[in-house]
C-alpha cells in the first residue's frame, strides 16, 4: 500500500500533511513521492481563498479522471467547509476531517480495501507530540493552538477549525526540543492566529516563545501569524521575547484595511491606531523588524475614501512584506451576503496597492545593499544557489555554502522580494 500526500495552503496545512505522513509510517505504510507511484491519493486542502478552490476542485476531477484506479482521500478545510460541494466533485472519495487526523491509517486502510470512509467533526485532540514525518529536515513546524476567537466577516477557515483549542507549553517545549536534539535549525510556532494561544488555558504566548527561544541548541524561532486584538495585555512581555537573540526580528500582524469602517464592518474588533500603538511598540524596542501584513483590497462596504486610508497607512507605516487579497465570497462567510464592488475598480485598486508595495519594498531593501548581515541557510533557491535568511527573515540567495549553516553575509545586490550576497 502506497500513499502520496499532495498539500494546498498554509504553514499549518502542511504541518496537518506531516502528521498524516508520520502516522502512516508508524503503521508501515509506504509513503511515495509521486502520484504515479501511489495507490492512494491524499489531497490536503486549502479553502481560504476562491483561485485555490477552483485549483483543487480541478486537481480532485483530474485526479480522478486520469487516475480511475487510484483511490482519492480528500483532507483538509474543504471536508468541513463545503462537504456538499465535495460530495457532487468526488462521490467516491473518502474524507479526513482536520480535527480527525488521528484515523488517518484507518481511513487509507479501508479506502484502499474499497470502502468509502467519512471522518469529518470537531475534536479537542493534541497535535503536539504525536508522530510527524517533516517536508523540511532543518525545519520544524509546531502547531501551538487550532481554531481562533474571532468572528471575522469574510472568513471561512474558521467553520473548518473551530474554537480556540490550545497546547500546553511544556508538550510544546518538548517537541521543539527533540526536534533541535534531530538536527532542526528553525522551529515555526504557527497557528490560525499565534496571539490567540493560552487564551483559553491562562497559559500566555510571550511564555511559550521565552521557553521555546530558552532551549539549549543552535536554531531560531520563528513567530507565525498574530491577530492584533489579541496581543493586547501581552504586548510588553511579547516584545520582551522577541528580543531574545533566537527570535527572528519578524511580526506577521494582518490590518486589513486603513479604514476603521471596513474594520468594523470586517469584525476585526481593533482599530487602526490600537495597531499603530503595537507596531510602534515593536519597532521602537526591535532593531531591524520586518513587519509583514495582509491586505484585503475590495472589501464589499470599502469605499475610495475608505481604500485612500490603507493606501495612506501602507505609506506611513512602510510594511515590509504585505500579501494582498482581492475580495471574494467564501462559503458561509457573513459577508458573501454583501453586494460586491464592480471587478474592475478592485482590480484597479489592487493594482496601484501592488505597484505602492513592490515600491516600498524595494526601497527599504536598498538599505541593505553593502552590509554584512548574520543569516542562517535553510533550503537549496527554486532557481539555484541557496536561500539563507537573515535575523529579519529577509531571503537572500547565496553561493557555494551548506544546509544548515550559520553564516555571515555581504549583501551585494537587492531587489523588491530578496537579497544576493556572498559568504564572508
Amino acid at each position: 500500500m502506497k500513499v502520496f500526500i499532495e498539500t494546498y495552503g498554509c504553514t499549518f496545512n502542511q504541518a496537518d500533511s506531516e502528521i498524516m505522513a508520520g502516522i502512516l509510517n508508524e503503521e508501515g505504510i509506504e509513503l511515495v513521492n509521486s502520484v504515479d507511484d501511489a495507490d492512494a491519493i491524499i489531497v490536503n486542502t486549502c479553502y481560504v481563498k476562491l483561485p485555490t478552490e477552483s485549483k483543487i476542485i480541478n486537481r480532485i476531477k483530474t485526479l480522478q479522471d486520469k487516475f480511475p484506479n487510484k483511490k482519492i482521500i480528500v483532507s483538509g478545510c474543504m471536508v468541513e467547509v463545503d462537504p456538499k460541494k465535495l460530495e457532487n466533485i468526488g462521490p467516491n472519495c473518502s474524507w479526513i476531517g482536520p480535527h480527525q487526523l488521528n484515523k488517518t491509517a484507518e481511513v487509507v486502510k479501508s479506502t484502499c480495501n474499497g470502502e468509502i470512509v467519512r471522518e469529518s467533526g470537531f475534536s479537542k485532540e493534541s497535535k503536539v507530540c504525536v508522530p510527524k514525518i517533516r517536508k523540511d529536515p532543518y525545519i520544524h513546524v509546531i502547531q501551538i493552538c487550532e481554531g481562533c476567537l474571532g468572528a471575522c466577516t469574510y472568513c471561512c477557515t474558521r467553520f473548518a477549525r473551530g474554537t480556540l483549542n490550545s497546547y500546553p507549553i511544556e508538550d510544546i517545549k518538548s517537541e521543539a526540543q527533540k526536534a533541535i536534539d534531530d538536527g532542526c535549525v528553525e522551529i515555526q510556532l504557527t497557528a490560525q492566529d499565534t496571539s490567540a494561544f493560552g487564551k483559553d488555558t491562562g497559559e500566555k504566548l510571550s511564555d511559550l516563545i521565552k521557553e521555546v527561544a530558552n532551549l539549549k541548541g543552535d536554531f531560531k524561532v520563528r513567530v507565525g501569524m498574530m491577530h492584533p486584538k489579541n496581543i493586547n495585555g501581552d504586548l510588553d512581555d511579547l516584545v520582551d521575547a522577541f528580543k531574545l537573540p533566537k527570535v527572528y526580528n519578524f511580526l506577521h500582524l494582518p490590518i486589513q484595511s486603513g479604514s476603521d469602517d471596513v474594520l468594523k464592518h470586517m469584525k476585526r474588533n481593533h482599530t487602526v491606531e490600537e495597531y499603530k500603538k503595537i507596531v510602534r511598540k515593536f519597532r521602537s524596542e526591535i532593531n531591524d523588524l520586518t513587519l509583514a501584513t495582509d491586505i484585503i483590497v475590495g472589501y464589499p462596504t470599502e469605499t475610495s475614501e475608505d481604500f485612500k486610508k490603507t493606501i495612506d497607512l501602507v505609506k506611513e507605516l512602510k510594511f515590509n512584506l504585505i500579501h494582498i487579497s482581492k475580495y471574494q465570497h467564501r462559503e458561509g462567510a457573513i459577508s458573501s451576503s454583501l453586494e460586491n464592488i464592480p471587478f474592475e475598480e478592485m482590480k484597479k485598486r489592487s493594482k496601484l496597492l501592488s505597484d505602492i508595495k513592490f515600491q516600498i519594498i524595494e526601497d527599504e531593501n536598498k538599505r541593505l545593499k553593502g552590509k554584512d548581515l548574520d543569516a542562517l541557510v535553510v533550503e537549496k533557491g527554486s532557481k539555484g544557489g541557496f536561500i539563507a535568511k537573515t535575523n529579519s527573515y529577509i531571503p537572500i540567495v547565496v553561493d557555494n555554502v551548506e544546509i544548515p549553516s550559520f553564516i555571515k553575509v555581504h549583501i551585494d545586490e537587492t531587489t523588491g522580494t530578496y537579497l544576493k550576497g556572498h559568504k564572508i
